[in-house]
């Protein structure tokens, strides 16, 4: 595999959309307007989530031995599959238990990007070998 995030991110960005147009076809008629709603904000985490996965992985082209990013990408994944995963099965199977699942979902996002911010500040190495210094 090339890339895994770049895999993870596009197969999120897939499962998304099929989530989307699922819940704004087949399940539109059948739930609440707050349901459907809480299924959207699934979907909309989703989606954004897997373009920072997508982010993460052009990030690690420039710095392919990176922790920071490393543990970032596995945290967003986690927080797709815990927090947008929650609020599908809550809403298509009303089982309103699975709601204490979301707020570990969103704290691993919140991790996620934290880590991102961190690599993204981090002054940038340079080889005192192979700096020009003009």
């Amino acid at each position: 595999m090339k890339s895994m995030f770049l895999f993870l991110g596009a197969l999120s960005a897939l499962v998304g959309v099929a989530m989307g147009a699922f819940g704004a076809h087949a399940l539109k008629a059948s739930l609440s307007l707050e349901q459907l709603a809480t299924y959207q904000t699934g979907v909309s985490y989703q989606m954004w989530h897997a373009l920072g996965l997508m982010g993460i992985a052009l990030a690690l082209l420039q710095a392919p031995s990176s922790k920071l990013l490393k543990w970032a990408g596995f945290l967003m994944f986690f927080g797709i599959l815990l927090f947008s995963g929650s609020l599908y099965l809550l809403v298509l199977l009303d089982m309103k238990i699975l709601g204490i699942i979301t707020p570990i979902g969103g704290v691993s996002f919140i991790c996620a990007w934290a880590l991102l911010t961190i690599y993204a500040a981090k002054k940038p190495h340079i080889n005192r070998y192979t700096h020009d210094s003009h």
